[in-house]
């Protein structure tokens, strides 16, 4: 029992709370001081009392509109202390002779979460990315193709659409063996696929420079200053006639940012590199670009105009 303040007693007093009706009833003079509560914990398959016997296996995953049973279908598991090899018995046995037909879409989607979950993807974008998956799995265009490219690009458009893009290269770290190559072919043709079956252009977001700068400034654990002086140096960039990708502009911001800091341990333009996924080459040429435009778009709060002179001349 707890303690809360009953209205009725003037004074705090122990509560009972009522499991099956979801009331907190005080102890002295009866009053329901919370009605129809709603048990937030864990729900479990065994409901016993004693200690002990509480089953630690939840009742299953939430019901899923994409799956044609919503996920919700009847698993035969190991009992308590069984021995020897349970699918070999005859509820085994019984379980896989039942064909299910969301079986591939299941393996699908948990590829897809753990893909997001290893890019710390918010569970909006993983949800999309199922939805995409979903829509080419039903018009019978995956076969014969490599699933984990598939899995990829779904996982990269959904990124665009919702405003919170990741390079190719960072998509493909987290698959199973998939090239940049494959994954881009894989993208094309899912667009394309899509595109035709809903009759209209499939809206991809635009990727802007800025959308990389925070994770790209969190990775190199540059300061706060400098993070702040690098996002409002990229949107200045974005005003200029700039035909460079937004990822190379973001990386040569950075590493203009980095020769104008004050830290002793300034970020050296390799470490840039293997953060942002560009070559040093490409990032010295998007630098070349925007060196002419540094008082423009550096911050005057964060360099002066003899401070620029620090740059290196590209």
């Amino acid at each position: 029992m707890t303690e809360m303040h009953c209205p009725e007693c003037k004074t705090q007093t122990e509560v009972v709370f009522d499991h099956s009706a979801g009331d907190t009833v005080c102890s002295e003079c009866g009053l329901v001081l919370e009605a129809h509560s709603i048990d937030e914990t864990s729900e479990w398959r065994t409901f016993a009392n004693e200690s002990g016997d509480t089953d630690p296996v939840r009742v299953g995953a939430a019901y899923n509109p994409l799956l044609s049973d919503g996920g919700l279908s009847t698993v035969i598991s190991k009992p308590n202390g069984a021995q020897g090899d349970f699918l070999s018995s005859s509820l085994g046995r019984w379980q896989n002779r039942g064909s299910n037909p969301d079986r591939s879409l299941i393996q699908a989607f948990g590829t897809i979460a753990a893909m997001a979950e290893r890019l710390g993807l918010v569970p909006t974008i993983k949800d999309l990315a199922n939805e995409i998956y979903k829509k080419v799995e039903d018009l019978k265009s995956v076969k014969g193709r490599n699933q984990d490219a598939i899995y990829a690009a779904c996982l990269y458009i959904a990124c665009r659409q919702e405003q919170m893009p990741r390079t190719v290269k960072e998509i493909c770290s987290v698959t199973n063996g998939a090239s940049k190559k494959e994954i881009g072919r894989a993208k094309e043709h899912i667009v394309k696929l899509l595109e035709v079956e809903t009759g209209k252009s499939m809206e991809m977001g635009t990727i802007h420079a800025g959308g990389f700068m925070r994770r790209f400034c969190s990775t190199l654990n540059m300061t706060n200053q400098e993070k702040k002086a690098a996002s409002e140096a990229v949107v200045k960039s974005e005003e200029l006639d700039i035909r460079r990708s937004p990822i190379s502009i973001a990386a040569a911001v950075i590493y203009m940012i980095s020769q104008l800091s004050t830290d002793a341990n300034k970020i050296q333009l390799k470490d840039i590199s293997n953060a942002t996924g560009v070559a040093e080459g490409t990032i010295r040429n998007a630098y070349k670009d925007l060196y002419p435009h540094a008082s423009k778009i550096i911050p005057d709060w964060f360099a002066k105009e003899d401070d620029l002179k620090n740059l290196s001349n590209p």
